[in-house]
């Protein structure tokens, strides 16, 4: 606990707040303000868990990213496995997954109406239903960013090894850069600056950010998820915006690398590619996802069922696609903390417990 207490010391955490004051003055004085998207759903958490937007000036406008992984998962993704499970699939899944809603239901409802959803807390237990259960086809969903990949996509080989065929993947894979890059291109937002993923750094590595650093003018500071590593990478980004400076830093370089996990990387090249991916309230991003290699191809549960993945609907009054983007806050939404709680959340960023409605909702109803 007391490597812990380091990180949420109250005096630093003021000492923190009194650097970022000087710079953000200046911005004031010149009417500016620096809008800092915070990319990760965790960092959306622990923000609003420790009341770290209370602590910024004014001149410093924190804004929340895509950066949960169910959020972002497109409403047809989910319709697919619902399909699947009808069909008498197995279709096992994170428990987050459960209560996202497809275009009309949920895979907890047709759960509840008898499907077989097993809630795996590893792609290992996957595997484990389908040696377990070798009469029945087995789909794990997979989605996730950059973190989760690996572990994932371990269970091919892991398959392969033990000569289980009965088992296939779902996926959805994203991949964080070519999402900041859509973000950064789209006139109707406006990012400063990148207050940068951890768990999705680790895996990819703080270089990964360095072209929007050089090419965008776009500070990008890495940080870790206790409170002082967030308002320290705030502090970073907010004088470098005022002094007019734009630089990569790795503020979490005691998890993260520059080069990343290469052994991770190494197996997500050498059995995904890339491909195009639609995110949940942003759209059809080119090369934003991973998908199985031909090589491997035997266990894409796509092309294993026949699955064709449309678009799907969403409920026309939810705001998720807005508040994914940093367009709008939860609060904005017209169906926040009304028909919209964590109890019968609407879309999916009141269903994660990273996503940022739920975040609001829990911690002040009012981010």
């Amino acid at each position: 606990m007391k490597y812990i207490d380091g990180f949420r010391d109250r005096e630093t955490a003021l000492f923190l707040r009194n650097r970022m004051t000087g710079a953000a003055e200046r911005l004031a004085a010149d009417g500016r303000t620096a809008r800092v998207m915070e990319v990760c759903g965790s960092h959306t958490m622990a923000i609003a868990r420790y009341g770290v937007r209370d602590l910024l000036p004014p001149a410093v406008d924190l804004i929340s990213g895509p950066g949960c992984p169910v959020c972002v998962t497109d409403t047809g993704y989910i319709d697919a496995a619902i399909e699947l499970a009808r069909r008498g699939v197995v279709v096992a899944t994170f428990g987050d997954l459960m209560r996202v809603p497809g275009s009309r239901e949920t895979l907890a409802r047709v759960r509840a109406e008898g499907a077989h959803v097993p809630v795996c807390y590893s792609p290992a237990a996957a595997l484990e239903i389908a040696k377990r259960e070798p009469e029945n086809e087995v789909v794990f969903l997979a989605i996730g960013f950059e973190t989760t990949v690996a572990p994932v996509i371990s269970i091919v080989d892991a398959a392969r090894r033990d000569g289980v065929r009965n088992i296939s993947l779902l996926t959805a894979f994203k991949l964080v850069p070519p999402a900041l890059r859509a973000l950064l291109d789209d006139p109707a937002i406006r990012v400063d600056a990148f207050l940068c993923p951890a768990h999705v750094s680790a895996i990819i590595g703080a270089d990964a950010y360095r072209p929007f650093v050089e090419d965008d003018r776009v500070p990008c500071v890495v940080a870790g998820f206790e409170p002082l590593d967030i308002l320290l990478g705030i502090a970073e980004i907010v004088e470098q915006f005022a002094a007019g400076e734009a630089r990569l830093v790795n503020q979490y370089s005691r998890v993260v690398k520059p080069e990343g996990n290469r052994k991770a990387l190494n197996l997500m090249k050498r059995l995904l590619e890339p491909v195009d991916a639609a995110w949940r309230g942003i759209g059809v991003i080119p090369g934003s996802g991973l998908g199985l290699r031909a090589e491997v191809a035997e266990f894409d549960a796509a092309k294993r069922f026949g699955l064709v993945i449309d678009a799907g609907k969403t409920n026309p009054a939810c705001k998720c696609g807005d508040v994914l983007k940093g367009v709008i806050r939860p609060r904005e939404c017209p169906l926040f903390g009304g028909v919209c709680h964590p109890d019968n959340p609407i879309g999916p960023c009141m269903v994660s417990s990273e996503g940022s409605c739920a975040a609001a909702f829990k911690y002040s109803r009012c981010a």
